[in-house]
């Protein structure tokens, strides 16, 4: 509809064949109608039912071909029963208004989604409700005509030497739908998650972490197309992304939760649905998650990425690292002592004046002691009874 206000087209035609769908995506719909300037033709080129007969009662004018049908609107939930009064009162009045709105009797658009009405030169009983064929919607002013096709229509409106643009659903399109899936959805989400953390505990970048960003990009990619997402959504994302990276060099911990949040908030605002988008991303933060604990408890993993970032020499005597010398000749050896011990003293080995530490007790000048351990540089001795 854009493109056609765009290139300033004097009629759009919908070609409508539909079992139904959404209330508030046919509710967004109507209002596309509602508010375009150009004239709006619905051409039920087989079907209309449910909220394609709702959105058709928006279009200028109906036309159908001679098998088309309309009506069977009644609201249902998603598991197939009757919504709840709430729903079904407004349901009625917004098919009442669709109908008022384009001069056409509210009756039988509210016996489209009211079984309790009769209608009676339609052969509608109690308990039905109301389906209109080509022939019966023309007659009761739900149709301005019945064509047997496209062509047939251009030229009953007086546009057959017109130059026509035909928009049709694209493959981007197309993934777009299959992407924001709800079911889809989630499936995106823990895969991300998934390759993810499997790539945490894996040595370089391989296959799953490409998983993981493939994922994140087909989601983001497909709510940009369905119009769910904008360029702000994905930069939201990124800056997630950079300043949990920016976590592992700062400290306090405020960086990565605002990271986090970011990234959290930005697949929230690329959804349709705030709650459908909560749960898909639950599902994926618990597949996450019981990814870790098997990695960790299980597989005896350990996390590769931080490999590069993160100290890991000790400074220990294996590795060549003393801080002094270790004099581990002397155990054993007897020596005198200079100095009375209250524990530390100085004992004389073959000339060498040695500070030296007992195991506890006092030892008195001029005593044989004998060196019994040595670490680093406390030597500990002991009196030779």
């Amino acid at each position: 509809m854009s493109e056609a206000e765009s290139d300033g087209a004097d009629l759009i035609i919908f070609d409508v064949d539909t079992p139904g769908g959404a209330v508030d995506a046919a509710g967004s719909i109507a209002k596309l109608l509602d508010n375009t300037e150009i004239k709006t033709v619905a051409f039920v080129n087989d079907r209309a039912l449910s909220a394609g007969a709702f959105i058709s009662l928006h279009a200028d004018e109906i036309y159908m071909v001679p098998n088309g049908q309309m009506g069977a609107a009644a609201i249902i939930t998603g598991d197939g029963n009757a919504a709840d009064k709430k729903a079904q009162s407004y349901w009625l009045s917004a098919m009442k208004s669709a109908a008022e709105t384009s001069d056409r009797d509210p009756k039988y658009a509210m016996a489209m989604a009211d079984e309790s009405m009769v209608i009676k030169e339609l052969g509608i009983e109690k308990g039905e409700l109301l389906t209109l064929s080509a022939s019966s919607a023309e007659k009761v002013g739900y149709s301005e005509g019945t064509v047997k096709n496209m062509d047939e229509l251009l030229s009953t409106l007086g546009y057959s030497e017109a130059n026509t643009k035909n928009v049709n659903e694209t493959f981007a399109e197309k993934l777009a739908r299959f992407i924001t899936n709800p079911i889809v959805v989630p499936i995106l989400l823990s895969l991300a998650s998934l390759g993810l953390v499997v790539e945490l505990y894996s040595p370089g970048f391989g296959i799953a972490g490409s998983i993981g960003l493939v994922s994140l990009l087909l989601f983001f990619y497909g709510h940009y197309v369905a119009g769910l997402a904008g360029y702000e959504t994905l930069i939201l994302f990124l800056i997630g992304v950079g300043l949990i990276v920016a976590e592992f060099f700062l400290p306090g911990g405020i960086v990565g939760i605002l990271g986090l949040a970011a990234i959290v908030g930005s697949i929230l605002m690329a959804g349709g649905n705030v709650m459908t988008m909560g749960i898909s991303l639950l599902i994926a933060f618990v597949v996450a998650i019981i990814a870790m604990i098997l990695f960790v408890k299980v597989f005896r993993k350990k996390m590769k990425l931080f490999n590069k970032i993160i100290l890991k020499d000790s400074t220990n005597t294996e590795s060549g690292y003393v801080s002094n010398v270790n004099r581990h000749e002397l155990i054993g050896k007897i020596a005198i002592t200079k100095t009375p011990f209250r524990p530390s003293g100085t004992i004389l080995l073959e000339d060498e004046r040695i500070d030296a530490v007992t195991e506890g007790g006092y030892i008195g000048q001029d005593k044989k002691v004998k060196i019994v351990k040595v670490e680093g540089s406390r030597i500990v001795v002991r009196e030779v009874e």
